[in-house]
């Protein structure tokens, strides 16, 4: 019998292109076969943890007396929902002429974790090797499994994944067991959304407790240009006396003034280094409103099924010097009809691959986001994957262009015994901001109310001063989060942490959570209720800040994390021992138990409704991410209903977004300004103005609702043409 390796997947989609490349052409249920090898995929996770009831009948109910759960050996268990491709995985690893492994889940600790846990499962101990590769073109396929690595080199890598996934279990599982028995509501908690949610809370609590200050700055005009008054000691402008900067203005207020200096300086200005999932998560949120789980999802689609991106999960922004001879054919590569221009000028003047975009040692386990060799075909993608794939090649672009030339001026203006300024920037050389054209490339505030464009001046011009006023202004509060800076805030979330040390280790790892798995924190918060959105900010509700006052204290801080991805790091390089880490959360475990079942601590629902759940309770009004929905308190029962919707129609009065409320044929849109309008009215109006594209376009978007039980997606449906 001739021997096959067979080849484990993360994914369909991936087993199909690494199947295409091996020749592989017989499909059958689960894998793909062919002469020499055979491969299957996972569906993300097809092993996971065990549920507690797996422990003992016991578990099975929540009660504080059998808190906490301890398990001297965590089992694994098949996931349901994924239990017949686990059965159709386990049979071919039993199969009697598969020789051999080769591992090709995503390449990483999770991927690793995936791949590790089946295998364990199935009881497999034939040997194994790994492939190890950043993107999913032919040729990255063809040159990974030329060099296939034995997976025992990945067995602490594997350790280090085991050991996270089991502290969540033993943390996360037994602090939410605690307090949803301790307060009877529905609560959560973990090491990576509680301090996500402390920081969005601890926020807020900044807000209600600021107090603007007022302050003054005095204007003048002087030959065209705007001047600003300036201590002459401190070199502030901001005045706290009204009648100080009221008196300067007069003072000066049509009296001559003199040049006294200026001083001229040539600049250069860096292009931002490539993306890495989180920097790209921040941009898209920005520019096009796109949540983070939106652009995660938008870039599997690049990398897997366009293949004109490079392996998306990663937390670095450079590539290796290896990579630097492929840099020619990615550019030629690129749409012409878009990047043409910009990708010929770098050939023609030849590559310049600078650190900033080459540093073997700031590339982990995957290099940055970049294009792929494969030309990408814009006519296949839809118009927020052409987004999130422009916003990657014109990066891409930017940093391997010159930087960007700037003469700055500094001007200092005398009038009266005081002194004013002028700040004027003048671009010499647009060097890599060339690529962006008139859009901004990088996060700095290019259009501050004090930069100017100075016509030539020399020192010792004079002029009168005029129209001098002083301007009544007030301190600003902290902003709230909106996406893009909460995703900072985790990636950097040492600035609020307090210890020093700990702080120095969460500078060296990838922050709160992942850039694979923020996106999913953020949504995890929305939908268990503790946040809420009102336009791009984000607001705590009740039930999130109430949360935040009865936790553990050291669950809230970033601190907890940075001590496990110390130990984490150190497991995965073979320096610690995973079964001490795994000790110590036990211990952690129960200590947090304790404390939850001993405070004196309340939570109160401020959301409840007069309306009765089929189970009997009172349901709980609460603000989801697409609308207005009542849900059971209930974590046995469970339900949930969409009272109202946010649609993409505008209020002809307001061109507010509408919401729609109610059921099927009655159901009405409305807006805060007071418009009401039927449905059946809605449709008419909109048949007589909408392209089928349009209506298309609308329920697309309306069939994303929260809810898959919405009473609204059978009216809405029947706007079809």
């Amino acid at each position: 019998m001739m021997s096959k390796t067979l080849v484990l997947t993360e994914k369909p989609s991936v087993a199909r292109d690494i199947a295409r490349v091996l020749k592989c052409g017989a499909k059958a249920g689960g894998f793909i076969e062919g002469d020499d090898y055979i491969v299957t995929w996972a569906l993300g996770h097809l092993v996971t943890l065990a549920e507690p009831e797996a422990y003992g009948e016991r578990f099975r109910y929540w009660r504080l007396e059998d808190l906490p759960m301890l398990p001297e050996k965590m089992e694994l268990a098949v996931i349901r929902q994924t239990k017949k491709q686990y059965s159709a995985v386990k049979s071919l690893l039993q199969r009697k002429d598969v020789s051999g492994l080769i591992i090709a889940t995503d390449s990483g600790r999770e991927g690793e974790l995936v791949a590790r846990w089946i295998l364990q499962k199935a009881g497999f101990r034939r040997p194994s090797r790994r492939l190890w590769i950043s993107s999913q073109t032919d040729r990255a396929v063809k040159d990974g499994f030329s060099r296939l690595r034995p997976s025992s080199e990945y067995d602490n890598l594997y350790l280090s994944a085991q050991c996270r996934a089991e502290a969540d279990w033993l943390v996360g599982l037994n602090v939410t067991r605690a307090l949803t028995c301790r307060y009877n509501v529905q609560l959560s908690a973990g090491r990576v959304q509680t301090p996500t949610l402390a920081m969005i809370v601890n926020r807020e609590e900044e807000l209600k407790k600021f107090v603007p200050k007022d302050y003054w700055t005095v204007h003048a005009g002087f030959k065209g240009i705007s001047l600003v008054w300036m201590d002459r000691k401190t070199g502030q402008s901001n005045i706290l006396d009204k009648d100080k900067a009221q008196g300067i203005s007069l003072k000066v207020s049509g009296q001559p003034g003199r040049i006294a200096d200026i001083n001229k300086r040539e600049r250069l200005e860096y292009p931002p280094p490539a993306y890495d999932l989180t920097e790209l998560q921040r941009d898209a949120n920005r520019r096009y409103g796109y949540s983070a789980k939106q652009t995660s999802n938008i870039m599997q689609a690049l990398y897997e099924i366009h293949k004109a991106v490079t392996y998306p999960r990663t937390d670095s922004r450079y590539i290796t010097r290896d990579m630097v001879p492929t840099l020619k054919e990615r550019l030629r590569n690129l749409p012409s009809d878009y990047y043409g221009i910009a990708a010929g000028k770098i050939l023609e003047s030849g590559i310049h691959a600078t650190n900033r975009l080459v540093d073997d040692s700031k590339v982990t386990d995957h290099h940055a986001i970049i294009p792929t060799e494969q030309a990408a075909d814009f006519s296949a993608l839809s118009r927020e994957e052409a987004c999130i794939y422009d916003l990657i090649a014109r990066r891409f672009l930017a940093v391997l262009y010159p930087p960007c030339k700037i003469e700055e001026t500094m001007l200092k203006v005398e009038s009266a015994g005081e002194l004013f300024t002028c700040r004027g920037r003048r671009v010499r050389d647009a060097g890599w901001k060339a690529v962006y054209g008139n859009a901004l490339g990088t996060d700095e505030e290019d259009n501050e109310e004090d930069i100017q464009e100075l016509p030539e001046m020399n020192k010792g011009d004079t002029a009168i001063i005029r129209d001098a006023k002083a301007i009544a202004k007030k301190t600003k509060p902290p902003s709230r989060f909106n996406e893009a800076t909460l995703l900072s805030a985790m990636e950097n979330p040492s600035k609020y942490m307090d210890d020093k040390e700990l702080k120095k280790v969460m500078e060296k790892t990838t922050g709160l959570g992942t850039p694979a798995t923020r996106a999913d924190i953020i949504e995890k918060l929305f939908s268990s209720f503790y946040i809420e959105k009102k336009g791009r900010d984000i607001y705590p509700t009740s039930k999130g800040t109430q949360l935040i006052g009865i936790v553990p204290e050291d669950i809230k801080s970033p601190d907890l994390t940075a001590r496990w991805e110390q130990e984490l790091v150190s497991i995965s390089r073979g320096e610690s021992n995973p079964e001490e880490f795994i000790k110590e959360m036990k211990s952690y475990a129960h200590k947090l138990v304790k404390s939850i079942i001993s405070s004196d601590k309340n939570y109160q629902h401020d959301n409840i409704t007069r309306e009765k759940c089929r189970c009997g309770k009172f349901l709980l009004e609460v603000n989801g991410k697409k609308g207005k929905m009542l849900v059971c308190p209930d974590r046995e029962c469970g339900y949930r209903r969409m009272i109202s919707q946010k649609s993409n129609a505008r209020c002809p009065q307001c061109h507010k977004k509408l919401e729609l409320k109610g059921d099927g044929e009655n159901s009405i849109f409305f807006c805060n300004c007071g418009y009401r309008e039927k449905l059946s009215d809605f449709k008419k109006r909109q048949d007589d103005k909408l392209s089928k594209r349009d209506i298309s376009r609308f329920l697309k978007q309306q069939d994303k609702a929260e809810s898959a039980n919405t009473p609204f997606a059978d009216a809405l449906s029947k706007l079809k043409k």
